[in-house]
């Protein structure tokens, strides 16, 4: 609840006093380009109306007063009163004092390990999440939050992995297709479909937008062993950061450059780190894929040993049996994984049988969408 608002700066600042002593301060500008008004943004979407240059650059606050739990401020020059939402003010505060450390992430996620994943993997059946709003938002949830889920239930046949992205957005085709085959055999007689364990990895680290979901659905296995495997890298690059600062540094600052030149036509090239951090330190994107890595140029002679250290170190740490969460996947069964986050892995197999995955890609945004418009449609049902 607001308390108190007291203009300062000649008009160019306000600031607000909450119940609790908490104080935040706002820009006149600020407030006046987020002004909720329909003048200013589309009551249908909410999309802005105005552009920056319709502001008057010499806005100020004339006046401002607490009515109906809203703040009321009237900006001059342009004789505009406007009222803001207590609630709305205090989820949009940008005034703020802690210090965040370079790798620091958002509330919502959480990083794991397998002491705090491996008996709580989270999954959800198709038919429940198809049927029931309630399930979805959960798995959708737990993708957002983890990084990865489980999905049961799906029929066991060709394509079937189609049917997890359409609960929540669309298939991203690539050179690979709508989806790709993952066939291994023990014994087979083509080299192509391997038994081999595959290392912890993110994919298409090549591709600039890196895929950001990944979906991988069990058609067949009737191998023994050949267990699939996710590792938070979230987690793991906070243990390197924690371990070896210098290292995090040089892994998040300098660019790394991955490759693929597969089939005719196609080269694909990318140049990031292998942490990827936002403009303000905050933790987005790994990419680690040893089959991709092209030679790393963009590092100054003096730091290429420590660098190349720091590589080292963090593959050790993806391939320590305490971040690894395991789970075979048995014929109707998939898992998605945020290829931004969590890397995944296959365990070798021996003996007889057959192998049959698929493959796809598709698009966090628009899985983070649909879990936003069902929180939203359940917010609007409680009020």
């Amino acid at each position: 609840m607001l308390t108190h608002a007291l203009i300062g700066d000649e008009g160019r600042t306000i600031e607000l006093g909450w119940q609790g002593g908490r104080r935040t301060r706002f820009h006149a500008m600020w407030l006046r380009d987020n002004a909720l008004d329909d003048k200013t943004r589309s009551a249908g979407n909410g999309q802005r109306l105005i552009t920056i240059l319709d502001i008057p650059a010499e806005t100020r606050i004339g006046a401002a007063a607490i009515k109906g739990g809203a703040l009321e401020i009237s900006f001059v020059p342009e004789g505009k009163t406007v009222s803001f939402p207590a609630q709305w003010l205090s989820a949009n505060a940008y005034d703020r004092d802690e210090l965040r450390e370079p790798g620091w992430t958002g509330d919502i996620i959480q990083r794991w390990t397998k002491a705090t994943m491996q008996n709580s993997v989270p999954r959800a059946s198709y038919k429940a999440a198809f049927h029931g709003r309630s399930i979805l938002r959960e798995w959708l949830s737990a993708v957002r939050t983890y990084g990865f889920a489980v999905m049961d239930g799906l029929p066991a046949e060709s394509g079937a992995l189609c049917k997890v992205s359409d609960l929540f957005g669309y298939i991203r085709e690539t050179n690979y297709g709508r989806w790709f085959e993952v066939r291994a055999e023990v014994n087979p007689n083509n080299l192509a479909y391997t038994n081999l364990g595959l290392q912890a990895h993110t994919d298409n680290p090549y591709r600039d937008p890196v895929p950001t979901l990944q979906i991988l659905a069990c058609v067949e296995n009737t191998v023994e062993s050949g267990e699939s495997s996710v590792v938070d890298g979230f987690a793991v690059a906070a243990a390197l950061q924690a371990e070896n600062p210098e290292g995090f540094r040089l892994l998040s600052s300098c660019p790394a450059r991955f490759e693929y030149a597969g089939s005719s036509g196609v080269r694909l090239q990318a140049k990031r780190p292998m942490i990827e951090l936002g403009p303000d330190g905050e933790l987005i994107c790994i990419r680690f894929n040893n089959r991709s890595l092209a030679p790393v140029v963009d590092v100054p002679f003096a730091d290429m040993d420590a660098y190349y250290a720091a590589y080292r170190r963090f593959a050790e740490l993806i391939e320590d049996p305490a971040f690894e969460v395991t789970f075979k996947l048995q014929p109707g069964q998939a898992f998605i994984v945020d290829n931004t986050r969590v890397m995944h892995a296959r365990k070798a197999f021996s003996g007889t049988g057959k192998r049959w995955l698929q493959g796809c890609y598709a698009d966090k945004d628009g899985l983070l969408s649909t879990l936003a418009a069902i929180e939203h449609s359940f917010k609007e049902a409680a009020e």
